[in-house]
């Protein structure tokens, strides 16, 4: 019996050889090495040179990765598909067990060149998708998502209500219209208000993606190209809690202080406070919005014209207890003079002067010098009271003038921070109802 086993493992492993297939034998195996045998993927895959090849472009906006104002860029996550007919690459699929699609790789066949004119794009980042799929009549397919940094102009001027509108120019570089032309996969109106496949959950919201076909013309001939307009806006909601409510309080605040009289110190004090609770604030706005040398934020403006007219009120308001603090102190260094003021001392001078001229003068005369004496004293002393009060009188009306001319400008500057509240509050609801309307 033991010369009979190797028998038994030839005939065993003869019946396994048998059954399995081989992968020369597969229909797959054969219609790939028929299709790239005689393939030159440096040819354009036409049999008459002079028809185009078109190639249909379509792109699906998925997601806004980042909106860089300072540098003016806009990163965005595309799908990006282009289709197009290769005249080399058709069979009959009765022929091969009726496979009517399969993949190649990307590098053996041709392909078009589209570039982006105006974009970057993130190659690191990338997926590696080294395969296309072509069906029976020779469409190929490629599909790839790819993260797109685009250069456009960024208007922060309306923000948070801002709308930006970014375009992506896709073209074909080294072939000339005659050669490759560039047509839309779908309908513009498709392509426009298609949103299901961008993601939702970010800060920004897609609105539209509109499109448009030219011809880029040169010395070396006309290249066609093809626009897709991403118009995408902010959600200001956000913005709108942290930013443009405390900021309207806080004017409010600001405004309530021109009703604390002009002459009172704690106004200074109060409009102190303010103007630090302003500075405080302005420095946690400048890290939440964006930044750009193009365009100044329109709430930026605004908050930066209400700090002037508070640090004008402030200004007004130091001059304004300086100028009395300097008249108070002038009004107690003038002496108040009285009728027994300095009796003694002209006492002491007439007494002087009665001993100069002896003992020869009569009781009489020395009686009636004593009471013209008198009467010159209390007419002096009347004399200078009615100029002390004179002085103060005018005093008193500079005053009052000065005290009624800032009281005007303090007027003004109510009336004209009134008026920049309004406008900030009005110009902010219009934005709002414009950025709701879209």
């Amino acid at each position: 019996m033991a010369p009979l086993w190797p028998f038994v493992l030839v005939a065993a492993s003869g019946i396994l050889a048998i059954d399995t297939p081989r992968p020369r034998n597969s229909a797959l195996y054969h219609l790939t090495k028929q299709l790239l045998q005689k393939y030159h993927k440096d040819v354009r895959p036409v049999h008459d040179w002079t028809e185009a090849t078109t190639v249909y472009l379509d792109v699906f906006v998925r997601a806004v990765l980042d909106v860089d104002a300072q540098n003016q860029k806009l990163k965005t996550n595309v799908w990006y598909s282009e289709v197009w007919d290769d005249e080399f690459l058709s069979w009959n699929s009765s022929m091969f067990d009726d496979i009517s699609q399969i993949s190649l790789p990307l590098s053996a066949i041709w392909a078009p060149i589209s570039s982006l004119m105006n974009c970057n794009v993130d190659l690191e980042r990338l997926p590696d998708l080294p395969y296309v799929y072509v069906n029976s009549s020779g469409t190929i397919k490629n599909s790839k998502s790819i993260q797109v940094v685009s250069a456009c102009s960024l208007e922060t001027y309306a923000f948070p209500f801002d709308i930006q509108n970014c375009s992506l120019t896709f073209s074909s570089v080294l072939h000339t219209v005659d050669d490759v032309d560039l047509a839309f996969l779908r309908s513009r109106e498709d392509v426009k208000h298609d949103k299901q496949a961008f993601s939702n959950d970010s800060e920004w919201e897609l609105l539209s993606v509109s499109s448009a076909y030219s011809t880029l013309q040169s010395r070396a001939g006309d290249f066609a190209q093809i626009q897709f307009h991403v118009v995408i806006r902010r959600r200001p909601l956000v913005y709108v809690v942290s930013l443009l409510i405390p900021s309207i309080f806080l004017m409010l605040v600001d405004l309530g202080s021109f009703y604390i009289p002009p002459t009172c110190r704690a106004r200074i004090v109060f409009k102190t406070s303010v103007l630090v609770g302003y500075t405080v604030f302005r420095v946690n706005m400048s890290d939440e919005m964006p930044q750009s040398a193009v365009s100044t934020p329109l709430i930026g403006v605004f908050f930066t014209v209400c700090m002037a007219f508070l640090v004008l009120s402030l200004s007004k308001s130091i001059l304004l207890i300086k100028f009395l603090h300097d008249e108070k102190h002038g009004g107690q260094e003038r002496p108040l003079l009285c009728l027994g003021g300095d009796t003694d001392a002209d006492g002491l001078i007439t007494d002087r002067r009665a001993h100069l001229v002896g003992v020869t003068e009569s009781p009489v005369s020395r009686e009636h010098q004593a009471h013209s004496g008198t009467l010159k004293e209390v007419l002096s002393q009347l004399q200078s009271i009615s100029n002390y009060f004179q002085t103060q009188d005018q005093a008193t009306q500079q005053e009052v003038g000065w005290l009624a001319l800032l009281e005007r400008v303090d007027r003004l500057l109510f009336q004209g921070y009134l008026v920049m509240l309004g406008l900030y509050a009005i110009t902010l609801c219009s934005l709002w109802a414009l950025w709701s309307r879209l």
